[in-house]
């Protein structure tokens, strides 16, 4: 891609979000339209919000049960037990 080319596409995308922002912030339609966006903004925050505490907890409780997992099959801290094959056993993933 040539710089010229880059120089039109960067005046062109420029333009076109000016456009925009003049439309949203200097027009009654554009008010309108940023009135009605807002809560659904809001909105989708809160459930980005909501879905990030669920991923922990999920993390959480995979990490726990590894956890417990390694406890029950008498797992020792990485470097100290080895299989009678010389290998380690995995550490958590998480």
């Amino acid at each position: 891609m040539s710089e010229q080319s880059r120089v039109l596409g960067a005046t062109l995308a420029g333009a076109a979000i000016g456009g925009l922002v003049g439309y949203l912030y200097f027009t009654a339609s554009g008010r309108r339209v940023r009135e009605d966006l807002e809560p659904r903004l809001d909105e989708f925050a809160q459930e980005i919000r909501r879905l990030r505490g669920t991923l922990a907890k999920a993390q959480a409780v995979a990490s726990e049960g590894w956890r417990s997992l390694n406890e029950l099959i008498g797992d020792r801290p990485p470097g100290a037990a080895q299989w009678s094959s010389g290998q380690t056993r995995q550490a958590s993933p998480f």
